[in-house]
């Protein structure tokens, strides 16, 4: 068996998010599984780090996917990318050992979401950015993201209560505002079901001052969703980048706090 690792790029406007699901086609992972069956001649299944909602894009999804033959990688890329609609593309295909998987050998993932705060959005960022239109105090927005990193049970910032074990790590969480756009950053060892949404609409609720920065940790120790920011809206988030080495992480960590 062989074991390859892709990493896909895509805009999830159109999608009902990354999972394959049974009353529709338009998933990330069912396309790409067509895709992908149609070149190898027989049913594949392809692994992704981690579900994506509907209308989250990605700008560095990863992907395990086990084949009995081996490929030539750029012909296969190329092959399965002009298969892919407009919106989907194979950024890389690598060879990886057997016992690769793309979501259990990860050890961290970033998350980006973009923030437009103009009065009237930008018309080219309707569909990946989240409008805003209010001033908002950055210093207070970092003084809470603070209380955030480390490692916490964020059972007040997950919609899924299902979640058996709903302790996470934040190692970095960076804050950038540039020409009118609010990027804010997220590298942790994993995230829950809207965490990231979660995690961003309480920092702006605390940018506007409905939420004090020093209500964070009560929030955390109370575990009450009710308590926590609104769920800022799908549009706006990317998967930026999934971690599959300490180093690679540590990197990327040093890189958000040095901003």
């Amino acid at each position: 068996m062989n074991t390859y690792r892709i990493t896909v790029a895509y805009d999830g406007t159109a999608y009902r998010g990354w999972q394959r699901q049974e009353n529709t086609e338009l998933t990330i992972q069912g396309i790409l599984e067509r895709r992908i069956s149609e070149i190898a001649g027989k049913k594949t299944v392809v692994s992704g780090s981690g579900r994506t909602d509907s209308g989250v894009h990605a700008l560095g999804q990863e992907c395990s996917l086990y084949l009995e033959q081996e490929i030539d990688m750029d012909s296969f890329k190329k092959q399965l990318n002009a298969l892919l609609p407009e919106d989907i593309r194979v950024l890389d295909i690598s060879r990886e050992k057997r016992d690769f998987h793309a979501r259990k050998s990860a050890v961290g993932k970033c998350y980006e979401y973009q923030i437009d705060l103009r009065d009237k959005m930008e018309v080219f960022h309707r569909k990946y950015r989240f409008h805003f239109p209010h001033p908002v105090d950055i210093a207070a927005m970092e003084k809470a993201a603070e209380y955030l990193m480390g490692t916490h049970d964020f059972s007040a910032f997950t919609d899924l209560k299902e979640d058996k074990d709903t302790v996470r790590t934040i190692y970095a969480v960076g804050i950038v505002y540039e020409k009118d756009t609010l990027t804010l950053s997220w590298i942790g060892d994993g995230f829950l079901y809207h965490m990231v949404r979660i995690l961003t609409g309480t920092l702006l609720d605390v940018g506007i001052g409905k939420i004090k920065a020093e209500e964070i940790p009560e929030i955390l120790k109370a575990k009450d969703r009710k308590k926590s920011g609104f769920p800022a809206p799908a549009k706006g988030l990317f998967l930026g980048r999934v971690f599959y080495t300490e180093a690679e992480l540590k990197k990327a960590v040093q890189k958000i706090s040095e901003k």
